[in-house]
């Protein structure tokens, strides 16, 4: 089993009856002591409830877009509701949909307990990567390797090279770095069509995938050393079916424009970004005496740099400009339908398989194929 727990996580007596249900069931191989033990008593119902959780595989799930997206909080109460996990969350308590794998170094992290859909919660000062090495290093749970991460369901798609800028995808490969199986999963978002509904749409969607996954990684023939990245399309009830693609080359066009020092987007950029279904970061400075050192936050959905001439020169003769970045749709000349992105148009689940390393692409490839083909078969 995947999942670990620390040894004093039960109670003495809660042992003692798993024990001895183990004995009963193995045709009493040993002989139970005729003296009266209390501890033989059935347990409570709230007892009880601990016990079946701890035999439960461990999910942990995080995002991108923060503890408070429809996406998050609608996978979450389902897996929770549905009971054949013990469903953990450790996200950010912000939007950091674009923060890429960044990580917060020689700073603090603030974490705090959230309510989640009744999950056992928290929400972090950081981005998705910090999420889930803090979650995976013992210092936050009572276990150090879940069975399964799941980042999303993150709003907007990550196709090709959205793959580097996304938080949710990031949230997944972290887990993978730490030997851990994980999906990310993301919704393509647009504005005018969709609506908070899609994610529970969604969540029906991928919930068979997670299910399978689950059980294969306890079986211990999910593949190998494999993130999927899970591209679900506008209109989630009515897919095609499940498609394993490739990465592609997809990017939007990045637009550099010069703006004035207020520092505030006109709400008429703002809605041009939403239509994008793009979450952008805020670059903002933290001026030294070397010059300007750039740290990534996301609390609005724009990019600003400050420019700095020399150092050591009075304000007035420091050179200061502002940039605002947006990104803009384009229209894309492949036309391999195996592709992340053409699936995904073309209505279908898109299923990329990623690896640590592009030497592992090709079987890493073939080895998610494989299991995707069987996992359908087997529930149709």
């Amino acid at each position: 089993m995947m999942t670990s727990v620390k040894n004093n996580f039960l109670p003495p007596a809660l042992v003692s009856n798993l024990q001895e249900v183990l004995i009963s069931r193995k045709g009493g191989e040993e002989e139970p002591s005729n003296k009266p033990d209390e501890s033989l008593e059935a347990p409570s119902s709230s007892a009880s409830e601990t016990v079946n959780d701890c035999l439960k595989p461990i999910v942990l799930v995080t995002n991108g877009d923060g503890t408070e997206s429809p996406g998050l909080t609608f996978l979450v109460e389902a897996l929770v509701q549905e009971g054949q996990c013990n469903v953990h969350v450790c996200a950010p308590q912000s939007d950091k949909s674009v923060s890429g794998h960044s990580v917060t170094l020689r700073e603090k992290l603030e974490v705090c307990s959230a309510e989640i859909s009744g999950a056992t919660a928290f929400e972090v000062s950081g981005t998705p990567a910090d999420c889930v090495s803090l979650a995976l290093s013992g210092a936050l749970f009572s276990w150090s390797k879940p069975a399964l991460v799941i980042s999303g369901i993150n709003k907007g798609s990550s196709c090709g090279h959205q793959i580097f800028y996304s938080g949710a995808v990031a949230g997944a490969r972290e887990a993978l770095i730490c030997g851990v199986p994980s999906l990310s999963i993301s919704l393509k978002w647009k504005k005018d069509e969709s609506s908070e509904s899609d994610f529970k749409d969604a969540v029906k969607v991928c919930l068979p995938l997670i299910h399978a996954a689950i059980r294969d990684i306890e079986k211990g023939v999910f593949p190998k050393s494999c993130s999927l990245n899970i591209e679900i399309p506008t209109s989630p009830l009515t897919n095609k079916g499940f498609k394993v693609t490739r990465q592609s080359l997809w990017r939007s066009l990045p637009s550099w424009q010069a703006v004035s020092a207020n520092r505030h987007p006109s709400a008429g950029f703002m809605s041009n970004q939403q239509s994008l279904g793009l979450q952008l970061a805020q670059l903002s400075r933290d001026a030294s005496a070397a010059g300007a050192a750039r740290r990534i936050g996301t609390q609005r959905k724009n990019v600003e740099i400050e420019s700095v001439g020399v150092a050591g020169k009075p304000d007035s003769q420091r050179v200061k400009k502002y940039f605002r970045l947006e990104f803009l749709e384009r229209e894309q000349e492949e036309t391999d339908e195996d592709l992340d992105f053409r699936a995904l148009e073309n209505g279908f689940v898109a299923i990329t398989p990623l690896s640590l390393s592009s030497h592992a692409e090709s079987e890493t490839q073939a080895s998610a194929s494989e299991w995707i083909a069987a996992t359908l078969f087997r529930d149709q």
